[in-house]
C-alpha cells in the first residue's frame, strides 16, 4: 500500500531544518556535491550520502568501511574526494574510493579544503592551517589557526570557513592572507565539520556537531528503574549569519524564547513589612536582544527606567505574617548570538573617559575589597607592563582563569577571599574580574541574570534553569560596552584559553538589568540590604523558558 504525504514547502518546514542522518553516531568532515551532502561518520567509517531535505542516507564505501575509520577532514573537488586520517592526507575518484597517499604531518591532521589547486589542511598541534599545493605536493605556506580547537575547514570563493570545536565557533577567513574578516557563534556546541552549499547564486553555511549528552535510561532490570546514561549526539544545522563591519559584530542563529520570572512568598521567619516596594529589573533591548512583549504574572506592576533600564515595581501596603502572594513578569524575546571582533590595534588611540563614567565604574561600589593587599598585587599582576586597553582586560580574563577554578558555593565571598581560597562561583569570578579590571583603570559592571537551557531543538515545552548566571561588560571608549563571560571559558589545564565568549554571547544568555541591581526591596523608602533581610530569606523564585520557534534567518 502507498500512503501519498501533502505536499510540505520550505516555509512550512522552517522549524524543522535539521538535519539528523539516519545510523549516524559522529559526523565530522562534510561537503556538497551540488545539493547532495555528503559526511563522514568517523567512528564508524562510514561515508554517508544524505538527502538534505529527507534525511535519506545512504553508505557509500560500503566495501571500504575500514580504510575511512578515524577519517576526520573531508573535501571535494571535481571528481576527486580528499580526507585526513591521523597523521596524513589521502585522495581518491569519487566513483572507486580507493585511498592514495597525498602528504604525512609531524601530527594529527583535522580538516581540509581544497579551491582549484591550493590544499589547506588544519593541525591542533602545529596551531595553524598549512598550504599545500596539489601538484608538487609542496607546502606553500601557514596561517595561525584562529582558535585553539580542533578545526574543520570549508573553502567558497576568496573564503576559507574554519569551525572550531572548542571555541564554538565559525570563523570567515581571507583565504589569500589568513586575516580573520569576522567570527560567529554557532548556536550548539562542539561543531565538527562545515560545508557550503550553493543554491540558486546563494550560499548557505551548514554545520555538523557531535558531542555526547546525558539522558535518563528507563533500564527494567534496576530498581530504580530510572539511570543516568549518555549518549551520542550528532546533527547538521544550518549556520544564519550576519556581519556588520561598522558596529564591528555579527548576529547568528536565533530562537524566539518565552520567559517567566517569579517570587513566591514563602518566609523562613513570618515577619511585618509596611509600605513595600519590590523591584524586579526586565530583559534589556541590546544589538542581540529584542523584546517584543512583557506582561504582570500574579500581581500587577508598574514600570519604572533606571539608568535606561526597565524595572517592574510591584507595591503592597504592607506584607504582613502568613500572608502569600506569587507575582512577577513574563517576557517574549528575540535572542540571537552575537560576537565582537575588535583588534588591539583598533584601540590604540581612545577618547577620555567622562568623570560621571569613572566615579560610577571605577570605584568599589559592590564589595571588591579593592583597597586589599592581595587585590592590589594580583591587579599589578595581571597586566604586567600591558598598556593596551583590550590586551589588559585579555591578560586580566587569563590572569583569573589561572588563579581561580569553578565552584558552587551557596553565597557570594569578597575577591581577596576568593583569591586566596582559588576557588569561585561565577559570581566570585566576576567580583574578581571587576577588581582587578577596575583598579586598571577599565570600566565594567555586572550583565546577566539567567540562561535559557542550551536545548534548542526541545521547543515549546517548559524548561528550568538549574542556577543563576552572571557575566560582565567593560567599556570602550569610543565604541561602547563589549560583553565578557565570567568563567565557562576556563576549561582549566592552564590554557590555552578559548576566546568564545570574550567580547560574545550565545543565544540563550538573557541579559536582564544592565548595571543596575536585578532585584531590590524596600519597605516605607529605605532600602533592605542582606543584613536587614534578604530576599531569598523572604521568598522563593521561580524562573521558566519555552523555546517557541527559531526566528528567521537574518
Amino acid at each position: 500500500m502507498t500512503i501519498t504525504l501533502p505536499s510540505v514547502t520550505v516555509s512550512q518546514m522552517f522549524g524543522q531544518k535539521t538535519i539528523r542522518p539516519f545510523s549516524a553516531a559522529i559526523l565530522c568532515g562534510i561537503a556538497f556535491v551540488q545539493d547532495t551532502l555528503l559526511a563522514i561518520d568517523t567512528s564508524k567509517g562510514h561515508l554517508l550520502q544524505i538527502d538534505p531535505d529527507s534525511e535519506n542516507t545512504k553508505i557509500i564505501n560500503p566495501h571500504q568501511v575500514t580504510e575511512f575509520l578515524n577519517v576526520t577532514g573531508l573535501a571535494i573537488w571535481e571528481d576527486n574526494l580528499w580526507v585526513t586520517r591521523g597523521n596524513s592526507v589521502y585522495v581518491c575518484k569519487l566513483n572507486s574510493l580507493g585511498l592514495e597517499h597525498f602528504v604525512t604531518l609531524p601530527y594529527t591532521a583535522d580538516g581540509i579544503a581544497i579551491w582549484e589547486s591550493t590544499i589547506y589542511i588544519s593541525c591542533q598541534k602545529l596551531g595553524s592551517i598549512l598550504i599545500f599545493d596539489r601538484n608538487t605536493r609542496k607546502q606553500i605556506t601557514k596561517f595561525y589557526a584562529p582558535g585553539v580547537g580542533v578545526e574543520n575547514l570549508a573553502v567558497s570563493e576568496e573564503t576559507l570557513w574554519v569551525c572550531d570545536r572548542t571555541e564554538q565557533t565559525v570563523y570567515c577567513i581571507d583565504r589569500a592572507t589568513g586575516e580573520v574578516q569576522f567570527s560567529v557563534l554557532t548556536p550548539f556546541d562542539s561543531p565538527s565539520g562545515i560545508a557550503v552549499r550553493k543554491n540558486a547564486g546563494k550560499e548557505t553555511i551548514y554545520v555538523a556537531y557531535a558531542s555526547e549528552e546525558a539522558y535518563l535510561r528507563d533500564n527494567p532490570n534496576a530498581n530504580p528503574n530510572y539511570e543516568l546514561a549518555y549518549r551520542e549526539r550528532t546533527f547538521i544545522h544550518p549556520l544564519d549569519y550576519h556581519y556588520n563591519p561598522d558596529k564591528r559584530c555579527a548576529l547568528s542563529n536565533g530562537y524566539l524564547l518565552e520567559m517567566s520570572y517569579l517570587e513566591e512568598i514563602s518566609p523562613l521567619e513570618e515577619i511585618y513589612l509596611p509600605e513595600v516596594e519590590w523591584r524586579i529589573a526586565l530583559p534589556s533591548e541590546t544589538e542581540r536582544q529584542k523584546v517584543r512583549h512583557v506582561e504582570p504574572v500574579g500581581l500587577p506592576f508598574t514600570e519604572e527606567v533606571i539608568d535606561g533600564q526597565h524595572v517592574a515595581v510591584f507595591k503592597f501596603d504592607a506584607l504582613t505574617p502568613g500572608e502569600r502572594h506569587i507575582f512577577g513578569w513574563k517576557a517574549i524575546l528575540e535572542v540571537r548570538g552575537v560576537k565582537y571582533r575588535l583588534t588591539p590595534q583598533d584601540v590604540q588611540d581612545i577618547p577620555e573617559v567622562s568623570p560621571e563614567l569613572q566615579a560610577r565604574y571605577l570605584v568599589d561600589n559592590d564589595d571588591l575589597s579593592m583597597d586589599t593587599v592581595i587585590v592590589r598585587r594580583a591587579a599589578r599582576e595581571a597586566i604586567g607592563t600591558e598598556t593596551n586597553l583590550l590586551r589588559k582586560m585579555y591578560s586580566i580574563r587569563n590572569y583569573v582563569y589561572d588563579k581561580l577554578s569553578y565552584g558552587i558555593k551557596p553565597h557570594i565571598d569578597t575577591p581577596d577571599i576568593v583569591l586566596e581560597r582559588g576557588v569561585g562561583s561565577c559570581g566570585e569570578y566576576v567580583g574578581v574580574l571587576l577588581a582587578l579590571c577596575r583598579l586598571n583603570g577599565i570600566l565594567c559592571r555586572t550583565v546577566g541574570r539567567y540562561k535559557c537551557p542550551p536545548h534548542a531543538e526541545r521547543q515549546r515545552v517548559p524548561l528550568q534553569p538549574d542556577y543563576n548566571h552572571v557575566w560582565l561588560e567593560f567599556y570602550l571608549p569610543g565604541f561602547g560596552w563589549l560583553p565578557m563571560e565570567s568563567n565557562p571559558d576556563d576549561i582549566g589545564n592552564g590554557g590555552p584559553y578559548p576566546t568564545r565568549f570574550f567580547m560574545g554571547l550565545c543565544w540563550y544568555h538573557i541579559e536582564i538589568g544592565k548595571g543596575i541591581s536585578f532585584e531590590t526591596l524596600t519597605t516605607k523608602g529605605e532600602r533592605l540590604t542582606k543584613e536587614d533581610l534578604s530576599i531569598g530569606e523572604l521568598a522563593i523564585n521561580h524562573i521558566r523558558f519555552t523555546i517557541l520557534e527559531e526566528l528567521p534567518p537574518l
